[in-house]
């Protein structure tokens, strides 16, 4: 979840699902089931999705691994 603990959002960057997945490399379905899945925080806008620029970075921080 985003650190951003005090509810203010003005300065935060809402990505699109296609952002997402262009700043990751992966394809739009691997973000749908990242966020289906919970380990990805999303806003449901109508039919789409927006998540945090800030959750995405978290997201990659704790998922590196260390392969040596």
């Amino acid at each position: 979840m985003a650190t951003n603990t005090t509810g203010d959002l003005s300065e935060s960057k809402f990505l699109t699902i296609a952002e997402v997945a262009a700043m990751m490399r992966v394809s739009k379905m691997t973000v749908y089931r990242l966020v289906h899945g919970g380990d990805l925080p999303a806003l449901r806008v109508g039919r789409s999705f927006r998540v945090l620029e800030e959750d995405v970075n978290n997201y990659l921080r704790n998922s590196f691994y260390d392969a040596g």
